[in-house]
């Protein structure tokens, strides 16, 4: 069996023969080993598990878009409000170094939730990941954010990084597993809010479609799942809706009854950490209308930006902004219009051709989508989500190898961004 097969076999990664190879021949090279067929012949457990580690992603960083933490603080709060006394659980999946779940504890905590009303569980693929999640030390590319206060509340400067503080390690408990192994019968219905960001570029489609089923049987039926940017589709083809919250890629079951709002405490309807309260401008994948994150008006001047550092230099813009903002009004032709005069004097713009992409989308042209978003990765090799945008099309139209080149161009942009380099 060739190597891809066996860390697909034992991951349900959709892994490119190229990866597959590179992390056998670094096993092989470190432990000695010239017969690339005896070593995969003799594969034991431990070694399958050293390969895995090659393939992984290492980590992400912390409140990285932090819309989704916003999110999910708020449906907690509204769930305590009218449920005092309940427990609710919380799970990330996967979880890296431990930067989400962390995350999600640290908000708790700005947000004044008590430690005993929320479990917070954290499961990653990656023994060393867990390792170094239950540590809770971390370097400076952990924090990205423009507001770093959390960082001075929680962590203290040690060993050339920072130690994260032992109050927020005890509200997350750690553990390595497998998507696809959790015990559903046992965990039906467990989860109020499930993180599952990015991962489902890894896959195809059977095992998206698999992966869709065990987080919908997790999730609770008045839960939400947040998911990464250019995920929601998927999602919504196997059991899922979107929520359309700005900022967040947030959904819930199809055909669940969602939390009805409860009016919360004046104190919990004030608590608005500067670290939550804004995310970056951006597009949301789904259904029209075309949404883009919230900009509160008490929102701090020097709250954070989720922007990618390695987004394209026009995307500030304020005819892109302005283009934006137009389509999400479901003005379409006014959108298409700005982005089309943006493009008369930026004519290599390659978000103003992903934004003409998610136009076309939504008004169901898709081959005009699918022409726009390659011409935009033309202009911008690392272009994220055209990539992805590319990629659920390809598999939509029933070409799977397009796909899967076009999944394997993205998970490498974003192990790229997840390490802190340029894509």
């Amino acid at each position: 069996m060739s190597a891809r097969r066996l860390l697909q076999d034992a991951t349900g990664l959709n892994i490119s023969e190229a990866d597959a190879e590179r992390a056998v021949r670094e096993r092989m090279a470190r432990l000695g080993i010239d017969d690339s067929r005896a070593y995969l012949r003799a594969l034991p457990s431990s070694e399958l598990s050293a390969l895995t580690e090659l393939i992984v992603v290492p980590e992400s960083w912390l409140f990285r878009d932090p819309g989704a933490f916003s999110a999910a603080i708020r449906l907690i709060q509204r769930q305590l409000a009218l449920h005092p006394a309940r427990v609710l659980r919380v799970l990330s999946l996967p979880c890296a170094g431990g930067e989400e779940p962390y995350s999600i504890a640290m908000a708790l905590d700005m947000s004044g939730v008590a430690r005993q009303s929320v479990q917070i569980d954290a499961i990653d693929l990656s023994h060393l990941s867990i390792r170094r999640a239950v540590a809770g030390h971390y370097t400076r590319n952990a924090f990205r954010s423009a507001d770093l206060g959390f960082r001075k509340r929680y962590f203290t400067e040690q060993g050339g990084g920072y130690q994260l503080c032992d109050a927020i390690r005890a509200r997350v408990s750690f553990s390595q597993g497998n998507l696809f192994e959790l015990d559903t019968a046992a965990l039906a219905g467990r989860y109020d809010v499930v993180f599952c960001r990015n991962v489902m570029i890894y896959f195809d489609d059977p095992a998206a479609q698999a992966a869709a089923k065990v987080l919908r049987t997790v999730l609770a039926d008045d839960g939400q799942l947040f998911v990464g940017y250019a995920e929601v589709p998927a999602f919504c083809r196997h059991g899922f809706k979107a929520l359309h919250i700005p900022g967040a890629f947030a959904l819930a079951k199809q055909g669940a009854e969602r939390v009805q709002p409860a009016r919360l405490p004046r104190a919990a309807q004030t608590v608005r950490p500067a670290v939550l309260a804004r995310t970056a401008l951006r597009l949301a994948p789904s259904a029209p209308p075309l949404r883009y994150s919230d900009t509160p008006s008490d929102t701090p001047s020097d709250a954070p930006s989720d922007t990618p550092s390695d987004a394209p230099s026009d995307a500030p813009s304020d005819a892109l902004t302005h283009a934006r903002r137009l389509a999400d009004q479901g003005d379409y032709q006014g959108a298409a219009a700005a982005c089309q005069a943006w493009l008369v004097t930026k004519p290599a713009s390659a978000e103003a051709y992903f934004i003409l992409g998610m136009v076309c989308e939504c008004r169901q042209q898709i081959a005009a989508a699918a022409d726009y978003w390659r011409r935009c990765v033309y202009l911008d090799p690392g272009h994220y989500e055209a990539l992805c945008h590319l990629a659920l099309l390809a598999r939509r139209s029933g070409d799977a190898e397009g796909a899967n080149l076009y999944q394997q161009r993205a998970a490498r942009i974003y192990r790229r961004q997840a390490q802190g380099g340029t894509a």
